[in-house]
């Protein structure tokens, strides 16, 4: 087990009223236990509290904000992640759970219905299971350049298969698409990751594959600890994992600072 103390701290600067949806809480789930945590705002503002639609992520609501302010969010979680064997095997369709079929499907920023023939192409002779998900993750990482500003909230996966560049988010919707294309069911995954190799201090985009019934996390940037990250959020992909929705204009992020530190 492994504790990961988290200091998250978002500012922003807000000409006219909006409205904000805040996804940043350590999501209650079976690989870790969120010990005590604790959201403060400055100034004090009233927020409601929730989940998303499946009942996974954290979302924190702030209704008609102006002027400046900040939300803080810290955290004591244990981590229990169950590393894998290694030899995990695909699933027919057959016999997938139902609940784990929609993760099969295209959605808006992983078109993986327009990537079965580079998929075939590229990993279609990598022997099935655990070991053709963690081919294509090292395929990500040798032929894709990480380049911070090089893609937006609009860049789809096949957009970064065509330029060969972009982030977390990116590197993690390709392996998604690519996934997805090759019938195992993939999803998003975004959260905390301590000691990021060479990057800034940010949140982190990865994904999972579901693979003899468990889901199994993949980093294709390479740069996290896996058996240190927290989860905050899942999804279909991005779209679903947002860290912040923002409903107005006018409004201007003055200080980001997503730290997680391991304790033990």
């Amino acid at each position: 087990m492994k504790k990961v103390h988290i200091d998250c701290e978002l500012q922003y600067s807000v000409m006219n009223n909006s409205d904000f949806i805040f996804n940043i809480q350590a999501a209650n789930h079976q690989w870790q236990v969120v010990n005590q945590e604790y959201i403060s705002f400055l100034p004090i503002l009233n927020a409601d509290y929730g989940y998303n639609h499946i009942g996974d992520n954290k979302l924190v609501r702030l209704s008609q904000v102006s002027g400046t302010f900040s939300i803080r969010y810290q955290a004591e979680i244990d981590l229990t992640y169950p590393e894998p064997i290694g030899n995990e095997v695909e699933m027919k369709i057959s016999q997938l759970p139902i609940e784990i079929i929609p993760y099969l499907w295209s959605s808006r920023f992983c078109e993986s219905d327009t990537f079965y023939q580079n998929s075939v192409q590229l990993f279609g002779n990598i022997p099935p299971g655990y070991q053709r998900v963690a081919y294509i993750t090292d395929w990500i990482k040798q032929n894709i350049t990480y380049e911070l500003g090089s893609s937006n909230g609009l860049t789809t996966a096949m957009h970064v298969l065509q330029t060969k560049k972009g982030v977390c988010r990116d590197f993690a919707h390709l392996g998604i698409s690519f996934c997805r294309a090759l019938n195992i069911p993939a999803r998003f995954v975004a959260g905390y990751a301590t000691d990021l190799a060479g990057s800034n201090n940010d949140f982190h985009a990865i994904f999972e594959a579901y693979l003899e019934n468990r889901w199994i996390l993949f980093d294709p940037t390479k740069l996290c600890d896996l058996s240190q990250f927290v989860r905050i959020s899942t999804g279909r992909d991005a779209s679903d994992c947002s860290f912040c929705n923002i409903y107005g204009n006018g409004v201007r992020m003055t200080y980001m600072n997503p730290s997680s530190t391991v304790v033990i």
